[in-house]
Order: C-alpha cells, then sequence, then structure tokens
C-alpha cells in the first residue's frame, strides 16, 4: 500500500498486446487529480494466454464493495435558475467528470467518450441524467465510434446533477437546454 502522497516505480511484463487503463486505486483521489494513464502494449496475439473477451460488469472500486458518501439532511432549497446551474454545474464538472472527460468535453480516445458535440444525448438529454445516476457499461455509439466501457454511478444530489447534466448540455458546442432537479428524480427510480 502506497500512501497518499507516495510514489512507487514498478516492474512487470505484459505477454499480450493491449491498451491498458492506469487507475490510482484511491479512486476519489484520482478523478479529482486525473491520476489516470494508458499504457499501450504491442506485439503478436497469444489467444492461448488471452482470448479478448472483456469482462463488462461494473468496476468495484476497493475490493469489490459498492461504496457510497455519506448523504447529508435535506434541507429544501429554492430551485436554481439556468445561470446557477450553469455556475454550478461548472464546478461539479471539474471536480467529478474532467478526470476522464477531459477540460474541453473531447474525452481520452479509445477509453472515455467525448461529451463535445456529443451525438449521444443529443436528441435524448435524460441519456445523461441515467449514466450519471446509474452509471454505465456496454458498448456504445458516440460521434461514430464505439466505446466498451465503463463509468460508475456518481454520488450526487438531485441538485448537483441537474446542475452539472445543464452544464455539459450547454457547453462544449452541444446544443443546449436544462435539466430540473425533478426529472432526476423521476430517473433515479
Amino acid at each position: 500500500m502506497i500512501p497518499a502522497g507516495g510514489a512507487a516505480i514498478t516492474e512487470f511484463k505484459c505477454d499480450v498486446p493491449a491498451t491498458l487503463i492506469l487507475v490510482d486505486h484511491s479512486i476519489f483521489r484520482a478523478f479529482n487529480k486525473g491520476a489516470l494513464g494508458m499504457l499501450q502494449v504491442e506485439g503478436a496475439e497469444q489467444k492461448s494466454i488471452y482470448s479478448g473477451q472483456q469482462d463488462d460488469r461494473i468496476y468495484q472500486a476497493e475490493g469489490g464493495a459498492v461504496q457510497t458518501m455519506p448523504s447529508e439532511p435535506k434541507v429544501a432549497a429554492l430551485p436554481l435558475t439556468k445561470e446557477e446551474k450553469m455556475t454550478k454545474g461548472k464546478a461539479i464538472y471539474a471536480s467529478t467528470c474532467q478526470a476522464c472527460h477531459q477540460a474541453d468535453g473531447k474525452g481520452i480516445a479509445n477509453a472515455f467518450p467525448p461529451l463535445a458535440a456529443s451525438d449521444f444525448f443529443a436528441s435524448d438529454p435524460s441519456k445523461i441524467v441515467t449514466a450519471i445516476t446509474h452509471g454505465l457499461s456496454g458498448k456504445i455509439t458516440v460521434n461514430g465510434k464505439s466505446y466498451d466501457g465503463v463509468m460508475p454511478k456518481q454520488t450526487l444530489s438531485d441538485a448537483q446533477i441537474a446542475s452539472v447534466a445543464t452544464y455539459v448540455l450547454n457547453s462544449f458546442g452541444n446544443k443546449g437546454g436544462e435539466i430540473k432537479e425533478t426529472e432526476v428524480v423521476k430517473l433515479r427510480k
């Protein structure tokens, strides 16, 4: 175990070609700091070692136990204006989404799909809310390119999800829109 702020150098041998996604398993620290990397291994395929079949179940960090953040008591709040959602959504995006989808919303090729000018949720903005609230796994096509990865569900409040979804819909060359907190409540079920 390497403590927070620590470092390690390791050496390993890879017997088959692959694109390996490296993630700091202190996952909350990693996603807030962007501690991700990709390692491209080239060479001859060896089907006796790896058939190419991928396990597409949801990745459960830290040993497979589902982790949740403690929830705070709910306090009735006035609905946010679109402008307020954009401001809050930008901050939430920077702390929660940016490590994978990048500051410009273009994602990381072959790993994390783009949110910029995305055709995935253009015709159905509820898809962005569903991906945030329930996670997303399996093959999807975004802007004509296939992605087959896992996005874990996010532990955000309904208001936070409405804000970040509204921010994404109105940023990165997307066509605009607004998600209301009541829509998130319905889609969360």
